[in-house]
């Protein structure tokens, strides 16, 4: 019932937009809903956001998310999914397909069904919702496009800004540059920030906060501030430290161990988590432990399993090899293991053995605060270099899975290896590889000199900006021009 009522509302959020899936408009029930029914009462607005929310489980965006790590050093992935092998030996294109053109389209759509919320938000005259409401719903959608303009921002640089709901004279749009989108992602987080609570995540109702947006906020700043340099801009690295620092002070902590962010039965309340994108079986379930545990979506390499240190227990908590085992609790993938390990970081102990009928539930962290001091000591050694601050959040890290302090005296060029290097295993497969790649410009550096993947790697200069999806060229009638190089 819950998947079918987020269909209904899901079609009317398209009405009003030109762009929108034929199949999606065709699954509106004319004897149920329609758009001039809809808008008229706060529940309409409550269930249009949950709607929005529920456009955010793309598994692209949510439990697919460790298949980008397929695209770097940390993975392999048999089955190609989203066109992985493709872009992995250099064969990008126009119209390669797969993530080249979903992450696109996908942004676009949940763009296109923000806009609209935001539009009869704006103009509802109705009592019932009132300003402080009005406010809220607007940030938690800002939250959402600011989020979906960064995917297309670091993904493709220039592309068009739409903030209003298409039409037949309008759908049309020419790209806006690069640095245009950057300020349009990060002008909707400062509303949301400005507009959300000061609660933490947690005792919210899953529900975004400020500190959701600022967190989102950081991630972005932290990734334009390296621009096509791979050096970083002191004024940009300024403005992410100091925001760290506010996330920093707002009452988060480390969850007592690692693994409970990731699993069911653990997240709710958990007081590392700062957005989440949620799940709950069975009407909402997903197909992460079947992918992961049984069908070996993803294959770590062998460098990445070297890169741990040997008494790292994080190892054992991501990373498995021939079978997934938790305490004798032993599950044997159905699927080969080409590189000889298997991805364990996600799986639900409790949901052995996993196949076609596992209903998985754990939501997907989308932003945590292990991340959050990872940003803040990569900013702050940019900045002033390895001080005392830096060695105690990497330390904190650390002292979570029992490993001894880093090492003191580093110089700031030994301390940007060894944050990174931390990046690397504490946040191995949530997603985030490929983009320290980009943003750091080193991923032509590693992604050529790979020697353990079953694949050849290819990256060249041009990739760091994919191209724009042939068919919104050809449907542009010459307004949208391909990015350069392609």
């Amino acid at each position: 019932m819950k998947r079918y009522i987020l269909q209904i509302v899901l079609s009317i959020l398209c009405i009003s937009f030109v762009g929108c899936e034929k199949d999606a408009l065709d699954k509106n029930p004319l004897d149920k809903l329609s758009s001039g029914d809809f808008w008229k009462s706060q529940q309409d607005f409550d269930m249009a956001l949950t709607a929005i929310y529920g456009e955010m489980q793309n598994g692209m965006f949510s439990v697919g998310a460790p298949n980008w790590d397929v695209l770097t050093d940390n993975g392999y992935g048999q089955h190609s999914y989203w066109g992985s092998q493709a872009i992995v030996q250099g064969n990008i294109s126009p119209t390669s397909g797969g993530y080249i053109s979903d992450v696109y389209n996908s942004s676009y759509r949940g763009i296109a069904r923000i806009n609209i919320f935001l539009e009869q938000l704006n103009n509802f005259q109705g009592d019932e919702i009132d300003a402080e409401t009005k406010s809220r719903y607007e940030g938690e959608a800002m939250f959402m496009r600011g989020f979906y303009y960064f995917q297309l921002y670091s993904n493709y640089g220039s592309v068009p800004i739409v903030t209003e709901p298409l039409t037949l004279e309008n759908q049309i749009q020419p790209k806006a540059s690069e640095n245009e989108v950057l300020a349009r992602s990060l002008a909707d987080l400062d509303t949301a920030i400005a507009n959300l609570s000061s609660e933490l995540y947690t005792d919210n109702g899953g529900h975004v906060v400020k500190s959701s947006a600022q967190a989102l906020k950081l991630r972005v700043l932290l990734f334009a501030a390296y621009g096509d340099t791979g050096t970083a801009d002191p004024g940009i690295m300024t403005q992410a430290r100091d925001l760290a620092l506010e996330i920093m002070g707002a009452g988060y902590e480390l969850s007592e161990n690692f693994e409970d962010v990731f699993r069911d039965g653990s997240q709710e309340g958990n007081p590392e988590i700062i957005f989440s994108i949620k799940f709950l079986a069975p009407d909402n379930s997903t197909s992460m432990d079947q992918w992961y545990g049984d069908w070996l979506v993803v294959s770590p390499l062998q460098n990445l399993v070297d890169a741990f240190d040997p008494l790292d227990p994080r190892l054992d908590k991501t990373i498995f090899a021939d079978e997934v085992n938790f305490d004798g609790n032993i599950h044997n993938p159905s699927n080969g293991l080409p590189t000889g390990y298997g991805l364990k970081k996600f799986l639900s102990p409790d949901l052995i053995p996993y196949g076609y009928s596992t209903q998985s539930q754990q939501d997907w962290v989308l932003l945590r605060y292990a991340d959050v001091l990872l940003m803040y000591a990569e900013a702050q050694n940019e900045l002033v270099g390895p001080d005392q601050s830096v060695y105690e959040v990497i330390n904190s890290i650390r002292d979570r899975v029992g490993l001894v302090d880093i090492a003191v005296g580093l110089s700031k060029e030994q301390m940007r290896e060894a944050i990174r290097d931390e990046r690397r295993i504490e946040l191995a497969f949530e997603g985030l590889r490929y983009y320290d790649l980009k943003r750091w410009r080193i991923a032509e550096e590693v992604l050529n000199n790979i020697s353990d993947g079953v694949l050849d790697y290819t990256f060249e200069e041009r990739f760091y900006k994919w191209p724009l999806p042939q068919s919104e060229i050809d449907k542009s009638q010459g307004v949208l021009e391909q990015n350069p190089d392609y």
